[in-house]
């Protein structure tokens, strides 16, 4: 890499952090790109070199908290490992995920955003539900397994979602209470698991013989 483009990537670093802390404090309207270049003291048209808009530098934000989410979180069925263990794990990865301050305020912000412009806000919040389809996937893999009975995977996997945003997104959302402790997230995990797994597991006895 030559300084040049270490330069490159280093403001662009410098105004995704800005854009962070600008929008996590002051929301989406009031943010503007003169302010965003003035926190990471770069000039607009740096600003504007890397982003073509507000929404795409926005959108860009969620997109790594995705990304760094993504790498603690192993979507793929394994045929070899337990199913209850396996969506625990997963269920764990996002509670994880819901405890990361920096998407909590970024989620409220794009959430209020469907209340104001609800046109513009159209795709953060499309963005933030493509986050969830992975588990979509999962749940269709285990029905190929046999594991899990044959109902709608988006279905299913919008009820486990609920299971958990219930206790650990909507509440600090909509009412600012404070994240769950280790312990509550253990124990809605478990209950989500437990809850999801009595409703569409297939019984051992069944799964053993393919019926």
């Amino acid at each position: 890499m030559t300084p040049a483009q270490r330069l490159t990537d280093r403001k662009r670093a410098a105004i995704l952090q800005a854009a962070t802390a600008e929008f996590r404090d002051n929301g989406f309207d009031a943010t503007s790109m003169d302010k965003i270049a003035a926190r990471a003291e770069v000039s607009k048209r740096t600003v504007y070199n890397h982003f073509a808009s507000k929404e795409a530098l926005f959108t860009e934000i969620l997109l790594q908290l995705w990304h760094s989410s993504q790498e603690r979180m192993a979507c793929d069925y394994r045929a070899d490992q337990p199913v209850a263990a396996q969506l625990r794990a997963l269920l764990q990865s996002k509670m994880a995920l819901l405890a990361d301050g920096n998407f909590m305020d970024l989620a409220r912000v794009a959430i209020a955003e469907t209340i104001h412009a609800p046109e513009r806000a159209r795709e953060m919040v499309a963005r933030m539900d493509e986050r969830e389809e992975n588990i979509v996937g999962w749940i269709r893999a285990a029905q190929t397994d046999g594991k899990l009975k044959a109902v709608d995977p988006v279905f299913a996997a919008n009820q486990l979602h609920a299971l958990v945003k219930a206790f650990a997104f909507w509440p600090q959302i909509t009412l600012g209470q404070p994240p769950l402790s280790d312990a509550m997230q253990r124990q809605v995990v478990d209950s989500a698991v437990t809850m999801f797994l009595a409703q569409y597991a297939v019984p051992e006895s069944q799964a053993m013989h393919g019926f």
